[in-house]
């Protein structure tokens, strides 16, 4: 059964039309369970909120060739600046109780891994299956921001009113399915990898050395410290947001989305170059690292600029052995990049790169000569200033059996208006 189902779904890829290359096509749907409801904010407007799935991707290898899964993140949330143009409220009366907070419009949402057929022909996806992510009790997690000191923003509710820090909220962003039907999600605020059950529950979250797993001793759930300390100086929203992992399980990717703030915010806002963490999910520790520099924000071409904070790494796709797909966007911009980590590049896990005290930073040195770093090389795959028909803020993507490449984009609950739609592109040559 899963053989036709695989078959069907490459004879209609097959049959899309093919004039240009690549050839895209884009399913969109129509699915109530992609219905969040309404929020009405006292004195402003009424907000009517979609369900945004397309955090993160993921094909599992063997899964009928159809059926994906994808990630939501927190739930719908937005800063108070950008909160006086969606709610049409002056921010000293929105976040009265921080100006510089961040609003939760449905503060109880629960990240969500959700279930999706593909219907190419039809131009169609669907919605099969929802599993909100659960303590070990079974009850679901929210989204919101742990109590990290210095290192998070004040959570608000719609009325204004602050709400509490959550030391077992996660803010979903990666994924991938273990053969076992497991997850592993990419998170941004400790930042961690999450590992969690078939049913949702989360099994063990893994954040960096140093004292952030006493930070959430309240999560119901085990913390442990796996992760290099150095990962804690991340901006703030600027975590792990993209994962991958070998098919067999034995060897996950995560890459951090921004330079971090090392030593502080002013080396982030100039920093280049970010990293890329190879983790053994058995030995439970990280076992190689690399520099991944950013392009130029100028050459993002929908939306060009001078500030080098503006490109970030939202997810990637594993394409074979020491070979990963980077997606590296902007708010209007998405490029695409093929990286191979045995082509020279400097593993730098457990140097002096990863030393608090090392000066200057790996963030302050976006010239690595003299370093003795040899930073990753990118061989450009898609650039959507080429395809402009394209959503923006794609931020899931996943490779199907016949190396099309799937992209889903993160619609924010549709806060601005936007929607969940699923993009097909053939012709790229991933599947090598």
């Amino acid at each position: 059964m899963r053989r036709l189902a695989n078959s069907a779904l490459l004879l209609s890829l097959a049959a899309l039309p093919a004039a240009a290359q690549p050839a895209i096509t884009i399913l969109d749907s129509a699915d109530a369970a992609l219905r969040l409801g309404e929020v009405s904010f006292p004195g402003g407007r009424t907000l009517p909120l979609t369900v945004g799935i397309g955090s993160a991707a993921h094909h599992r290898p063997g899964d009928p060739a159809e059926i994906v899964y994808t990630l939501s993140d927190r739930g719908p949330n937005f800063t108070c600046e950008e909160g006086v143009r969606i709610t049409g409220l002056p921010r000293d009366r929105l976040c009265t109780v921080d100006p510089n907070g961040r609003v939760y419009p449905v503060p109880d949402y629960a990240p969500t891994l959700y279930g999706v057929r593909l219907d190419p022909a039809n131009r169609a996806f669907h919605v099969f299956e929802a599993i909100a992510i659960k303590d070990r009790d079974g009850r679901p997690v929210t989204g919101l921001t742990n109590p990290l000191p210095g290192r998070t923003e004040t959570p608000i509710d719609a009325q204004g009113r602050r709400l509490d820090y959550d030391p077992g909220a996660i803010d979903a962003e990666g994924l991938f399915r273990a053969p076992d039907g497991s997850f592993w999600i990419g998170e941004e605020n400790a930042p961690s990898l999450v590992h969690v059950g078939a049913d949702g529950r989360i099994l063990r979250r893994y954040v960096p050395a140093g004292g952030t797993a006493g930070e959430l001793s309240g999560a119901r759930y085990e913390v442990r410290e796996a992760l290099p300390a150095i990962l804690a100086r991340r901006m703030s929203n600027r975590g792990i947001e993209s994962l991958t992992g070998a098919p067999d399980g034995s060897v996950l990717y995560a890459m951090v989305q921004n330079p971090l703030a090392n030593p502080d915010a002013a080396a982030y806002r100039q920093a280049r170059n970010t990293r890329l963490l190879r983790f053994d999910p058995a030995g439970e520790r990280v076992t190689g690292e690399w520099v991944y520099p950013l392009d130029d924000p100028r050459s993002f071409r929908l939306d060009p600029s001078n500030n080098q904070s503006a490109p970030r790494i939202s997810e990637m796709a594993w394409l074979g052995p020491d070979r990963l797909l980077v997606l590296e966007r902007t708010d209007g911009t998405t490029k695409l990049f093929e990286v191979r980590l045995n082509a020279g590049a400097t593993d730098i896990a457990g140097s002096r790169w990863d030393d608090p005290d090392t000066r200057p930073t790996l963030e302050q040195s976006n010239d690595l000569s003299g370093t003795g770093i040899t930073a990753l090389t990118k061989r450009l795959v898609l650039d959507t200033a080429d395809h402009p028909e394209l959503p923006v803020k794609l931020e899931g993507i996943a490779i199907l059996p016949d190396g099309t490449l799937l992209l889903v984009n993160d619609d924010d609950f549709g806060i601005g208006g936007e929607r969940t739609r699923i993009v097909l592109v053939r012709g790229l040559g991933l599947a090598e």
